[in-house]
């Protein structure tokens, strides 16, 4: 398959990388404002470097669209408009009024992916099977300051990859959802089938933290989103006081997971629903609610 990545910056970059390393890829296009920054990629992973948006999409069966947000809707609507099919990377649009009409210039018969990649990432699937009766669940995704620009507030840049977990894995029906923050910081509380679940993000932290938290009614459980790494704390076998101490003891189990590199995953997964033209796990359906839940926790600040 021939494929093209419209966007070079770091995201886009990384799309490159992967590409260029599968073996499903025949031969891959770039196309970037940034001329030289696409030549410098293009001849680093052997990719060829077009002219145009429309030049690339003359030469390629599939595209991923990782440009900034506030563009995604002009871009797409030109793959659109040449019936390719299209990975756009999360959020979808910059609002999702924007995407709701973007959706109605979209073309029967392409597979059309949104990239929300954590969806890729192991630890959610065993998560899922692991937990039994959840009594309180808090994710967290704290970054430290960036000058990446992204279009977006925290909510739409890092949040939204734990509203589409919660969503779309988890819960699909939150309630009573209470939020306090700002552009660059935000904290969530809500009910999700009665039990208390907690979302936060920040942009200006001085730790990187990605970090799933489960307490179920039989056991404490630690997600971590970057190792890829689910510890389970089962209940104390005893108590007792040492030195003045509350000391407890734990019996904790270490999930055994197979480590992959998400958006690799999620790069295979494309490819292979173009081939089979079948649709990407994460619609564009899931990808708009996604961004509703997003501008709902906004006007509630």
């Amino acid at each position: 398959m021939d494929i093209g990545v419209i966007g070079v910056g770091t995201m886009g970059r990384n799309h490159v990388r992967v590409y260029s390393e599968l073996r499903g890829v025949n031969s891959l296009g770039i196309y970037d404002v940034n001329t030289q920054a696409a030549k410098d990629l293009g001849e680093k992973h052997g990719a060829t470097v077009y002219g145009s948006i429309g030049e690339l999409l003359d030469n390629c069966d599939a595209v991923s669209v990782v440009v900034p947000t506030p563009f995604h809707s002009s871009v797409v609507r030109q793959v659109f408009s040449r019936k390719k099919s299209v990975l756009i990377e999360k959020p979808i649009c910059a609002t999702s009024d924007e995407a709701k009409q973007l959706m109605k210039k979209a073309p029967e018969g392409i597979t059309i992916g949104v990239g929300h990649i954590e969806r890729f990432n192991p630890i959610v699937a065993e998560i899922k099977k692991i937990i039994d009766k959840p009594l309180y669940m808090e994710l967290k995704r704290h970054n430290p300051a960036s000058a990446r620009i992204t279009g977006s507030s925290v909510v739409e840049d890092l949040m939204i990859h734990d509203i589409d977990i919660l969503l779309n894995v988890f819960f699909p029906n939150p309630s009573n959802i209470h939020s306090v923050g700002n552009e660059d910081i935000m904290s969530v509380l809500m009910k999700c089938n009665g039990i208390p679940v907690s979302l936060s993000a920040s942009r200006r932290a001085s730790k990187k933290v990605r970090s799933f938290y489960v307490e179920d009614a039989d056991f404490t459980l630690e997600g971590n989103f970057m190792t890829q790494e689910v510890n389970i704390y089962r209940k104390p076998g005893q108590y007792q006081i040492e030195a003045e101490r509350y000391v407890q003891e734990n019996i904790i189990e270490k999930v055994m997971l197979n480590k992959v590199e998400p958006l690799r995953r999620e790069l295979e997964t494309f490819i292979d629903c173009v081939n089979k033209n079948r649709p990407f796990p994460i619609t564009p359906e899931q990808a708009i609610l996604n961004l509703e839940f997003c501008e709902k926790i906004c006007s509630a600040t």
